[in-house]
C-alpha cells in the first residue's frame, strides 16, 4: 500500500518568535488557542512551512514529530501559543539568507489568485492563518526553494528595523485586531493633542518621492494643499512631470480624497502607487484618507504606502490594524504597507545614479507589510 503524501502547513513567525523558538531548542512549534481545531489535524510527518511576517521570507521547514498537545511551558515572551506539536528541523536559514516570498511568485497559487483579484496585495490573504493547510504543489515549491537556499545561500541584507517587535494582536469576532495604547500624557495629566507635522522631514520625504517618480518616467501628483511648498530651493510646482489635474476615472468625492494624498505616481490614467507621509503622533490623517479611498473604491488595484519615521513603525502597524480598518473589505492591512524614512533615504542614496531604470516593483522589497497573522 503506497504511503500517503505528507501535508504541508503554513507556520507563521515574527523574527522575534522565530528567535525564541530557536533559543528554546527548535523542538516545539505553537499556535493560538483559537486554532486548536485546526492544529489537531496535524499528523506526524507533515511539514510546516516557516514564514517570517514583517520581512516576508521563508526561513525554514519543520517536520511534525508528535500528536498535537496543549502546554503552557514558557517559550515565547509576548504570547503563550499553547496548542503545540513537537518538531524536527529539516531546513533552517538565517534572516539574511531566507527566501523572499516574491521569489516564488511564479510558482505559488497565492500570486495567481492575486492576479485574478481586484486589489494588488490579494496574495497576503493566504498568509493570515497559522496553521493553514497548503496544496502539495505550493508546499513542494516552498520546500525546494528553502532546501536550495540552504545548499547555495544568497545573502540579501535585512533592514534591522524590520526585525524588531511587531504589535501583538487581540482575537475578536471580526478577526485579529490591535487596540493601540494611548500616547504619553502632558504635564496636566491630559492626553497630548496631535503634534503638527515636522515640516522639514515631511517635505523632504515628499520631495524625494516626487523626484524619484519623475526620474522613473512617471507623471507625479503632490497633494493639492502642498503645491506651494518647496525643498532645497526647488518649488514643487516647478517639478517636471507634475500634473495639474487628476485622471478622470473616479467620481467627484473619490477624486477629492485622492487629490489630498501626499504623493501619487501616475502612468496615463492609472495610479501606479500612492504615498501618505506621516510624521504626526497619531498617524490618523493619512490612514483615514487611505481608508476612505478603499471604502469608496474597494476594487481599486493600487499599492498604498505609509511612509513614516522609524520610531513610529509599531504605531503605524497598530493603527492599520484597528477594528475600524480591519472591517474594510479588503482590510486596510492587506493593501497598505509601511516604509520607514531611513529605508527610503538609504535606498535612494544607492540608486540615484540609475533611478530611471527602476521599476515600481522595487517598493515591494523596500516596504513592510502590516498584516497581523491570525
Amino acid at each position: 500500500m503506497p504511503m500517503p503524501e505528507r501535508s504541508y502547513w503554513l507556520d507563521l513567525f515574527t523574527p522575534q518568535t522565530w528567535k525564541e523558538f530557536q533559543d528554546a531548542g527548535s523542538s516545539v512549534s505553537g499556535f493560538r488557542e483559537s486554532r486548536w481545531s485546526t492544529v489537531q489535524k496535524l499528523q506526524k510527518g507533515d511539514y510546516l512551512l516557516c514564514y517570517l511576517t514583517g520581512i516576508s521570507r521563508w526561513v525554514g521547514i519543520l517536520e511534525v514529530k508528535s500528536k498535537p498537545f496543549r502546554d503552557n511551558a514558557p517559550i515565547w515572551k509576548d504570547e503563550n501559543f499553547p496548542c503545540r506539536v513537537r518538531v524536527k528541523v529539516i531546513a533552517e536559514l538565517g534572516f539574511d539568507t531566507a527566501v523572499p516570498v516574491k521569489e516564488l511568485k511564479d510558482e505559488l497559487s497565492a500570486f495567481k489568485i492575486a492576479k485574478a483579484e481586484s486589489y494588488s496585495q490579494a496574495w497576503t490573504g493566504k498568509f493570515r492563518g497559522s496553521p493553514t493547510k497548503w496544496s502539495q504543489a505550493d508546499g513542494e515549491a516552498v520546500l525546494n526553494a528553502v532546501l536550495a537556499a540552504q545548499k547555495n545561500p544568497i545573502v540579501r541584507p535585512v533592514d534591522p528595523n524590520k526585525l524588531k517587535y511587531r504589535p501583538k494582536g487581540i482575537e475578536t469576532k471580526i478577526g485579529l485586531v490591535t487596540i493601540p495604547e494611548s500616547e504619553s500624557t502632558g504635564p496636566s495629566g491630559e492626553a497630548d493633542v496631535e503634534e503638527p507635522k515636522d515640516p522639514t522631514a515631511h517635505t523632504e520625504v515628499q520631495a524625494l518621492l516626487l523626484k524619484l517618480g519623475a526620474d522613473m518616467g512617471f507623471d507625479i501628483w503632490v497633494a493639492k494643499n502642498d503645491r506651494t511648498k518647496s525643498c532645497n530651493g526647488i518649488k514643487f510646482i516647478d517639478l517636471p512631470k507634475l500634473k495639474t489635474a487628476l485622471p478622470v476615472q473616479f467620481d467627484d468625492v473619490t477624486n477629492r480624497t485622492i487629490e489630498l494624498i501626499d504623493v501619487l505616481w501616475l502612468q496615463g490614467n492609472a495610479i501606479v502607487a500612492a504615498f501618505e507621509i506621516e510624521s504626526t503622533t497619531s498617524i490618523y490623517s493619512g490612514l483615514l484618507r487611505m481608508a476612505d479611498l478603499l471604502a469608496m473604491q474597494p476594487n481599486l488595484n493600487v499599492p498604498l504606502y505609509l511612509v513614516a519615521p522609524d520610531e513610529r513603525r509599531n504605531k503605524v502597524i497598530e493603527e492599520v490594524n484597528r477594528p475600524t480598518f480591519s472591517r474594510l473589505n479588503p482590510p486596510l492591512s492587506g493593501v497598505c504597507s509601511y516604509i520607514s524614512f531611513s529605508s527610503l533615504r538609504n535606498y535612494l542614496d544607492q540608486v540615484k545614479s540609475f533611478a530611471k531604470y527602476l521599476r515600481p516593483e522595487f517598493l515591494e522589497e523596500l516596504a513592510e507589510d502590516c498584516i497581523l497573522p491570525d
